[in-house]
């Protein structure tokens, strides 16, 4: 067998940290490759085409399209820039053949970053450096040309990835120089610079054909779609073919289609040639890291493996007393259906089977990665109820060891002290101090994932909005000891009914409430935090007794103060460990996982009088 360089296309992805330009720059390439006509209206940022993803701004599914320069395909893999996502991450880069490392100018490489470099070099990529948002008031782009160096260098690159060619661009005007204040007006720079340092798919039209599948996606016509890069070989329409699965080889299969990628549409074709990335249908319960070949001579490639998820939650079908007045799935085979789908299109979750029926453990990548998916679950109709997460401890050489996270903090100087002190609560171990000596710091610390579950709040708390903070995981380390969670109790509704504005007037001393009047809430539900430690049983629903006697002032308006809502992710980081939320298309609750208070006490004595025995 003999591989040769295919010149005629070009495999790359685009990796960066979250808001540097990434899915911009696509925009801009698509445009000026001729993709759309010139009258045709499209949006902004239309390769992040799911709703979660606009709205939060960062890309979460890898999703790939093709463009043509000078003859020349070029396959582009946009991936996401988040490591919670590492999953996606991973398989994209077993499609491409080299990458644009996008660097804003003004933040430069951040924890994110070296993330994805790290999976990149590790796959001896070429890699491209893009100096983006070059037009920044505070743009300092040599000293970030610098730190790249620096990354590269500590993460032990060799001499040929170290001798990256730079570009420098501004994504939003869709304009790239190899040199600074050269007089390009547009991303040809960039082009020509992707023909030349990224090099040919190595591929042998004649070998037995080798597909690998890194995505799936479904298609009410033709059903579900593999989606991958054929390495070696040729497919055609009509031609059968077999699949090597994990548990073995079917064959023959027809295919009912075949794409090839062009724009950001896929077009149907009869055939399709080694190196491309491509998608086919007509293959029943394929699964990603499958290999699709020949059914004289099948010859499957290594399965993708990604890390280990490092984060668990638990799933509950929900049992509250609103339980199915808002979602329109319900029941545990409806919720272990949807996670089973979600595992084949996600490597990087794992669903675990639990002795009870109505629940299930899902194992994923960090709090971002669960948030995601319940929020899509809710958002498809699905109502369910959720724990807290929890690490994923392992046992080595007889020793618990646990998941630890590299945490960066940008902070304004005056929060040093507090943030130093909260993080070492909580485990964590200072490893640099970095003063820029323009009123803002740069800490980096070893903690456990742990530690962090629940933090996110409460640092965007202490900073007053201004802090910045990244993490990646580290690897495991012995297990660090307990960590002191949320301090503060949480106001807990003792009887149904509808919230009243005399009862919350009446608790405004209590603590802060999470509810607005009139919301219906249920024996148990969390209804806001109590201000001391301990949670407190209280008549959320009281009305005011109403007498024949009236004083002048007994009609007088009362201030209310607002409610203090919640959003899903700080739902997720504020719960206790006997607490859930309940999550529906309509609603985001918080409760007790046992809802009567009297069985609540008995359990709290019953943990209580444990570490007593114990010591005796």
């Amino acid at each position: 067998m003999t591989r040769s360089r295919k010149n005629t296309i070009r495999n790359i992805a685009i990796i960066a940290h979250v808001d540097h330009g990434k899915t911009t720059l696509v925009d801009a390439m698509l445009r000026q490759s001729g993709s759309f006509r010139d009258n045709q209206v499209v949006e902004d940022r239309f390769m992040d085409n799911l709703d979660l993803e606009r709205e939060r701004g960062i890309t979460i599914m890898a999703k790939n399209t093709a463009i043509w320069y000078r003859g020349v395909k070029i396959n582009i893999v946009d991936t996401p820039g988040h490591a919670d996502f590492g999953g996606e991450v991973e398989r994209s880069l077993n499609m491409v053949d080299g990458a644009l490392l996008l660097v804003d100018a003004s933040e430069g490489p951040l924890p994110q970053t070296r993330f994805v470099v790290k999976k990149a070099l590790a796959l001896h990529l070429p890699i491209v450096l893009v100096i983006n948002k070059i037009d920044r008031n505070d743009a300092r782009i040599q000293e970030v040309i610098n730190e790249v160096y620096d990354l590269f260098i500590d993460l032990d690159a060799g001499d040929e990835h170290i001798e990256f060619p730079i570009l420098y661009t501004n994504a939003k005007t869709g304009v790239a120089h190899e040199k600074l204040g050269d007089a390009s007006s547009d991303l040809q720079p960039l082009f020509e610079t992707i023909l030349k340092r990224i090099p040919g798919p190595l591929a042998d039209d004649d070998a037995t054909p080798q597909l690998l599948v890194t995505n799936l996606d479904y298609d009410s016509y033709v059903g579900q779609i593999a989606v991958g890069r054929l390495i070696n070989g040729t497919l055609e329409m009509g031609r059968p073919v077999s699949l090597c699965g994990e548990n073995g080889i079917v064959s023959p299969i027809k295919l009912t289609a075949l794409y090839a990628f062009q724009n950001l549409s896929r077009r149907p074709s009869e055939k399709a040639e080694a190196g491309d990335i491509i998608a086919v249908a007509g293959i029943e319960n394929v699964r990603i890291g499958d290999t699709i070949s020949s059914v004289e001579n099948p010859s499957p490639l290594p399965r993708i493996r990604v890390d280990e998820p490092t984060v668990s939650m638990i799933f509950y079908v929900n049992n509250s007393p609103f339980a199915g007045k808002e979602g329109k799935y319900l029941t545990s085979r409806h919720l272990k259906s949807r996670l089973e789908t979600e595992t084949l299109k996600n490597v990087a979750i794992q669903v675990r089977p639990l002795a009870r029926k109505d629940a299930f453990e899902v194992c994923g990548r960090g709090e971002l990665q669960m948030a995601i998916l319940i929020e899509t679950m809710r958002r498809e109709g699905y109502e369910f109820m959720v724990s807290k997460p929890h690490v994923i401890t392992k046992e080595k050489d007889g020793v618990t060891v646990e998941p630890v996270e590299h945490l960066f903090i940008d902070i304004p100087e005056d929060c040093v002290g507090v943030m130093t002190e909260r993080l070492s609560a909580r485990k964590g171990r200072m490893t640099n101090l970095q003063n820029s000596g323009h009123g803002r710091v740069m800490i980096e610390f070893l903690i456990p994932s742990r530690g962090l579950i629940g933090f996110r709040s409460q640092f965007l708390t202490d900073t007053k909005g201004a802090g910045v903070m990244n993490s990646i995981f580290d690897g495991y380390q012995p297990w660090f000891g307990p960590i002191p969670q949320r301090s503060s109790g949480a106001l807990v509704a003792d009887r149904p009914g509808r919230v009243t504005s005399y009862a919350v007037v009446a608790m405004a001393d209590r603590g802060e409430l999470f509810v607005e009047v009139g919301t219906p809430v249920y024996a148990g539900m969390i209804v806001g935090e109590r201000n001391r430690n301990g949670d407190l049983e209280i008549n959320i629903t009281k009305e005011k007794k109403l007498g024949n006697m009236r004083s002048s002032t007994a009609e007088a308006t009362v201030t209310l103060r607002p409610p203090r809502p919640f959003s899903l992710d700080q739902s997720i980081e504020f719960i206790a460990e006997d607490e859930l939320v309940e999550v529906t298309p309509e609603n985001i609750r918080l409760r007790k996982i046992e809802m009567d208070a009297a069985r609540r006490l008995q359990d709290r004595r019953r943990e209580q009088k444990a570490p007593e025995s114990e010591d005796e």
